[in-house]
């Protein structure tokens, strides 16, 4: 079917007010919204109020249209979505992140029709993160003929690789037509043309996509009557075979291990609004510091994040749900769970069919149910339901096993009022914190000791006839099975799904030795809005859980909100052996005195800088990672002696003096390895307007930031100001700091830096030069983009 853009000529308002506002979609209703500190959705949703979000938009039906097929397809609409076709409602859909289609069956021809969707987020906690509100991912309008191909009616199935084989099934309304089915390369070459609505294929001298070399073909599929076209299709496709066994995972049979990390859907400052330039540069900063697995955390990710990862070489664990039909929170997908499953479940399943990127499907995260009968066969009924819409991929969940052991002694972790309760039992529906606060209060006491928490043969055999029902079985915190499961459960094969950044070194000791443990992905790869200061080490006291308003980031990612890697992720790629340099990484020295609140999230708060205005004295801790053997700090060329390099890092404790910190490696014979070093900022420092892209397309998102810096580029982390940045030929879309802890707000175009760093996100004008004006107490800096 013909697809055409819908996302522009939308009015927006909130339920409640009388005016209305402009909008383009993409639109995340809750991002601008007032936070504070008596919202319903506490911490878990970063004190951002809820509401019920109206969307119209008119537009003209023409008489070409009579007789046609039309629908639209909304890709994510959080959540309880009504649509409206003149008036009268035509579809409700509840789940906030599957894509859905609506037929537009009553069209008015030749007049001004108009859509009204209605998305009702009133009602929090309903998730345990910021899920932002409303039409947070595009519409497109679906034309086609009476006898059309079926969206998402054709699928492509690696048959073999050696020699490469595909078959293609091609499903329309009628079946009336042939099908003409065309096979082209990356350069638009035709590889193989075959007729027929189920067809097999073999690609001589094929490209194999993987994560390393993401070559995708193109397949064009036409629907003919007459010897004439009248539908076509053209999907992008990889050539790629999985195989998963007790010795490994196989990805075009080399045995891959997984550099994971676990993503939630949100881009920080523009809220959860979903643009194809957003998701494809979070994967590619994702793959430069090295990851090659994501775990899409907890729900469905966006077509454009999964095709983002097609393109660029990512594989993606995609799941369905954070819970079932027991609630985590009074308002969450549990309601919905029993009744809509299967129908979201097979949305996901069947858009991710034909993305190479897209290698396990998981059904659930820390789910409790599996204690119990009805869960086992709920769990069990899932996969069976997976497995028959598509067997080449295999199906996982996030076990928790010490979460499915205190469940069956009627200790449940995740609470709705004060126990888990069935959605059925409405009567027992309670008020409720945010159901992540009872298992963030246990694991911060806890600490690195949950990952034994599934190690006792109780907890073993209540979670065994689940576990064993998976294809390949995710652990979340629960490394201290990894050495058991060879001997315990021969046929088992795992992954770490959940695991804490500092537990890197030790957990990829266990994935190289251990072939049934195929990888590890670690919490979070990306930070968050949200689950507020969960990781965030603190300088201003309290428990690192349920920090209190104004709190609003989680700090738990080792890359953060702006796309900034930080001590953790530089030390990940160490240990999976990607750095040559070793890596100088600083605890922040500007607090003296202050006792830090650290949180078992996160094992370090460093960064990679030496530059801290006024703080010569004050004392420091430094962290060298490395898989040498040895290490040397110098600074300002004095030597504070060497260390042994343990799990790839060595830790000084020394004082900050402003200059040039050095490290040196050596190997076991005391010969230097390899050399590298930070320096101090210059005091004449100034804003650094600095955009990734230097020509964009009309209309595009481009991503602008802007550091506090000397004149050779140098980041001053310790002299941060207010800006206030303007638009000329664009629209500022957000404007904002990775600050875990502000009241400042994404959507006026006025924030302070934090360590130096600030961004703005700008949708550019149709053609001419973008002006990016950054004013910081009357200093004007000034940078052009050119619309090309």
């Amino acid at each position: 079917m013909k697809r055409i853009d819908f996302n522009k000529g939308w009015k927006f308002r909130l339920q409640g007010e009388d005016k209305q506002k402009d909008i383009t979609l993409p639109h995340d209703a809750q991002i601008g919204m007032e936070r504070s500190k008596d919202a319903p959705g506490g911490s878990g949703h970063g004190y951002f109020p809820g509401g019920i979000y109206e969307y119209e938009k008119n537009f003209e039906v023409p008489q070409e249209w009579t007789g046609k097929s039309i629908a639209l397809l909304f890709n994510g609409v959080y959540k309880d979505a009504e649509v409206y076709l003149n008036g009268t409602c035509i579809e409700k859909h509840y789940y906030g992140y599957t894509p859905f289609t609506v037929e537009l069956k009553n069209l008015i021809i030749g007049k001004i029709n108009q859509i009204k969707v209605i998305a009702d987020n009133e009602k929090l906690p309903n998730a345990r993160w910021y899920t932002g509100g409303g039409i947070y991912r595009p519409v497109t309008l679906l034309i086609g003929e009476d006898n059309h191909i079926l969206w998402q009616g054709v699928k492509i199935t690696t048959l073999s690789i050696n020699p490469a084989k595909i078959r293609i099934e091609s499903a329309t309304s009628k079946e009336d037509g042939s099908i003409l089915v065309q096979i082209k390369d990356t350069e638009g070459n035709l590889v193989t043309e075959q007729r027929g609505r189920d067809v097999e294929a073999e690609i001589t001298s094929a490209h194999l996509w993987s994560a390393e070399n993401p070559y995708l073909y193109e397949c064009h599929v036409s629907l003919m009557e007459n010897q004439t076209v009248c539908d076509e299709e053209h999907i992008s496709f990889g050539i790629r075979e999985l195989k998963w066994s007790t010795d490994g995972f196989f990805v075009n049979g080399e045995n891959t291990l997984l550099r994971g990390g676990c993503v939630h859907h949100d881009h920080g400052i523009i809220g959860a609004r979903s643009f194809p330039e957003s998701e494809e540069r979070r994967i590619r900063i994702l793959k430069e510091v090295g990851f090659n697995a994501l775990r899409i955390s907890h729900n469905p990710a966006s077509t454009a994040c999964i095709e983002a990862c097609d393109k660029l070489g990512m594989y993606v664990m995609d799941e369905t749900f954070d819970m079932w039909y027991n609630r985590k929170n009074p308002y969450d997908y549990g309601n919905n769970f029993e009744e809509c499953w299967q129908s979201d479940t097979r949305a996901m399943v069947e858009r991710d069919y034909n993305h190479p990127s897209v290698i396990l499907y998981s059904i659930g995260n820390e789910v409790a149910e599996p204690a119990e009968q009805k869960g086992i066969e709920i769990g069990k009924e899932q996969i069976d339901f997976i497995h028959n819409i598509d067997s080449t991929r295999p199906v996982t969940c996030g076990v928790n096993l010490m979460v499915i052991g205190r469940a069956a002694k009627g200790n449940g972790i995740y609470q709705d009022g004060n126990q888990n309760i069935s959605a059925a039992k409405e009567d027992k529906k309670k008020e409720a914190s945010n159901g992540s606060l009872a298992f963030n209060i246990m694991a911060t006491f806890i600490g690195s000791g949950m990952n034994k928490g599934g190690n006792s043969k109780k907890v073993d055999a209540i979670s065994t006839p689940f576990v064993d029902s998976l294809d390949i079985a995710g652990y979340n915190y629960g490394s201290g099975r990894y050495p058991l499961e060879g001997t315990a459960h021969p046929n088992r094969i795992i992954f770490g799904s959940e695991t804490f950044p500092q537990d890197i070194c030790k957990n990829w000791n266990m994935v190289k030795k251990y072939p049934y443990l195929i990888g590890d992905f670690m919490w979070t790869a990306w930070d968050y809005l949200g689950e507020a200061g969960l990781g965030a080490w603190s300088y201003t006291g309290g428990m690192p859980f349920n920090r209190p308003y104004p709190w609003l980031l989680a700090g738990a990612g080792v890359i953060d909100i702006l796309g900034n890697p930080d001590a953790s992720c530089r030390y990940a790629a160490t240990v999976w052996g990607l750095n040559r340099k070793p890596v100088i990484a600083v605890q922040p020295v500007n607090h003296p005195g202050v006792r830090v609140s650290k949180s078992v999230w996160r094992g370090t708060n460093a960064v990679e800088s030496w530059s801290w205005r006024n703080c010569d004295g004050n004392k420091a801790v430094v962290e060298v990672y490395s898989d040498a053997a040895s290490v040397e700090l110098f600074i300002n060329g004095k030597s504070f002696g060497k260390k042994r390099i343990k799990d790839c890092k060595a830790v000084y404790k020394t004082k900050y003096r402003k200059g040039k910190i050095e490290a040196v490696v050596y190997d076991v014979s005391g010969k230097e390895i390899a050399r590298n070093y930070l320096e101090s900022a210059n005091e004449k420092v100034k804003v650094a307007v600095i955009p990734e892209k230097k020509t964009v397309k009309a209309e595009e998102i481009c991503y602008i930031n802007l550091e506090i810096q000397d004149e050779k580029g140098i980041l001053e982390s310790n002299d941060d100001r207010k800006l206030e940045v303007n638009v000329i030929n664009g629209e500022l879309l957000g404007f904002g700091s990775a600050n875990p802890c502000t009241e400042e707000n994404y959507c006026d175009g006025r924030f302070t830096t934090y360590l130096g760093r600030a961004q703005a996100i700008v949708r550019t004008g149709k053609s001419g030069k973008v002006v990016i004006r950054v004013s910081d107490e009357g200093m004007i800096s000034e940078e052009h983009i050119e619309i090309v």
